[in-house]
């Protein structure tokens, strides 16, 4: 296993069952309706999660008003969703660390083809559960059921 890294079944098993609120950093909104940054957010909110956009080059998607940063979140989300290219995790990472201790996410996942190790261990030593280079979307499906709303 990687620095930082959650591999085993059971343990994203239990990331995707309990999470309740989730940021979405790079999300899309409908003007790119059919990109995984916008097509996965919106089936975790049609599998129950709360879901917020994280993106200074959009204004809201999925009727929520998106925040410009990490840097601007409010309260303690369950998983950091990442669209972010590898080389940009540094720079988040230090924006997660910012934050308070309390607001800090209880899981930072990097989507398919993401991973930045020592980032990842960064999160790790504050405590901060990674899941690097998984698609979330694939696990929601898998272990969350569709939530009439």
């Amino acid at each position: 296993m990687q620095p930082g890294a959650v591999d085993s079944e059971s343990e994203l098993a239990v990331i995707v069952r309990s999470m309740r609120t989730v940021a979405v950093v790079g999300m899309k909104d409908e003007r790119r309706a059919d990109e995984p940054a916008h097509t996965i957010p919106r089936m975790l909110r049609e599998r129950g999660c709360e879901v917020i956009p994280v993106n200074p080059t959009i204004t809201q998607a999925l009727g929520v008003p998106a925040l410009r940063s990490v840097t601007e979140l409010t309260k303690r989300v369950d998983v950091l969703d990442v669209f972010r290219r590898a080389d940009a995790i540094p720079t988040l990472a230090d924006e997660i660390l910012a934050l308070p201790a309390e607001q800090r996410p209880g899981v930072v996942w990097l989507q398919t083809g993401i991973r930045h190790d020592k980032a990842a261990a960064r999160l790790a030593d504050a405590g901060i559960t990674v899941v690097q280079d998984r698609c979330l979307g694939v696990y929601a499906a898998r272990y969350r059921e569709r939530v009439e709303r």
